[in-house]
């Protein structure tokens, strides 16, 4: 399976009001947005998380699984977090329509691909 490196340092965050996500963060490539009854959750990259943010969590990089996942496939999140989980790496998984990214912490990054190369993954 092909993964692919999302360039730039990342941030998970706590806000507080809808209008924390600013334009610049709207229109950057690669952010998350989360709604739940108890919180607001943002994926963003560090340098443009809202000054207000409730709680933040800086120092992720992130990559993602290529090609559009069938609804009908099972396991693929679940096995490479099992590689990453196997050598101690924590990890902050965001799911999409098409496919699921997964952020590791900066300092684990290079081993994170190491481990998942071992595994048989690939990154091009």
């Amino acid at each position: 399976m092909e993964l692919k490196q999302i360039k730039g340092d990342y941030t998970v965050c706590r806000i507080s009001e809808l209008s924390e996500l600013t334009q610049e963060i709207q229109a950057s490539q690669f952010w998350f947005f989360g709604k739940t009854d108890e919180e607001l959750s943002l994926v963003c990259e560090t340098a443009l998380v809202p000054k207000e943010s409730i709680e933040r969590e800086d120092g992720f990089r992130a990559f993602r699984i290529e090609g559009t996942l069938d609804f009908s496939l099972t396991g693929i999140l679940s096995r490479l977090s099992a590689v990453l989980a196997d050598h101690g790496i924590g990890i902050f998984a965001v799911s999409t329509f098409q496919t699921d990214y997964i952020l590791v912490k900066k300092e684990n990054y290079k081993k994170a691909m190491e481990k998942l190369i071992q595994a048989g993954y690939t990154f091009p």
